[in-house]
């Protein structure tokens, strides 16, 4: 059996993994079936395509980068505080260890020679998991690590729409795409459900269904604001 903290960063690498993916069908489907059905012609909308998934994968990229390094910051900010006070106040420290492993269903004498343990073997480590909730060490996920795996699977993703403009007649391209899209889904839904051990089809029915809202609702936006570009 995995460490625990080894599972919640497995756990939280394949969520990023299946939201970047999910963020690139979803998006660039959307796209190109809002452009496609207010009648942008075919090479518009594959070089709209193209400019869209660089955008998307950039902006995942940054956003994940940006996000990782704020945790990693907060996450620091707090073990210096937990320090601090292990430091200045050893004893209250070592009593609300005592407490937080009463609250869990210690009782009071075990909890309090389990603190001491604890304690002993690691203290700043001990509280940082009980009170922070924090496992390993502070700013252990790598920004540029996450934000290239972020920009990969939006790219990933949003390369099945785009690869169905390409090869789409021009009179069935909004119907491809949104084929292509929602397989892409129903893979994408089922698969992440199966690596995490979650039931499969209403992890499916979950993608599918919010990327064909998505997709109806730009195509439907794109027919209202449409205009044939020359």
């Amino acid at each position: 059996m995995p460490k625990e903290g080894h599972y919640i960063n497995r756990s939280n690498w394949l969520r990023a993994a299946v939201l970047g993916a999910n963020d690139g069908i979803v998006s660039m489907s959307s796209l190109l079936v809002g452009v496609s059905s207010a009648g942008m012609e075919p090479g518009n909308v594959v070089l709209t395509g193209f400019a869209g998934l660089t955008a998307g994968a950039l902006s995942m990229a940054a956003g994940e980068y940006v996000s990782v390094s704020a945790q990693a910051d907060v996450e620091a900010a707090d073990l210096e505080r937990e320090r601090i006070a292990l430091e200045q106040d050893p004893d209250y420290e070592l009593e609300e260890l005592a407490e937080g492993l009463e609250s869990r269903g210690v009782e009071p004498s075990l909890a309090i020679e389990v603190a001491t343990q604890l304690t002993d073997h690691d203290a700043l480590g001990a509280h940082a998991r009980e009170e922070l909730g924090m496992f390993g060490l502070a700013g252990q996920a790598n920004p540029l690590q996450a934000a290239g795996a972020s920009a990969l699977a939006f790219g990933v993703g949003g390369a099945f729409p785009l690869a169905a403009a390409l090869v789409a007649p021009t009179a069935t391209d909004i119907a491809t795409i949104a084929v292509t899209a929602v397989l892409a889904l129903i893979l994408l839904g089922g698969g992440g459900a199966k690596l995490g051990g979650a039931p499969i089809r209403p992890a499916m029915a979950r993608a599918v269904i919010w990327g064909v809202v998505a997709m109806a609702f730009t195509a439907g936006v794109g027919q209202l604001f449409g205009a044939t570009v020359v």
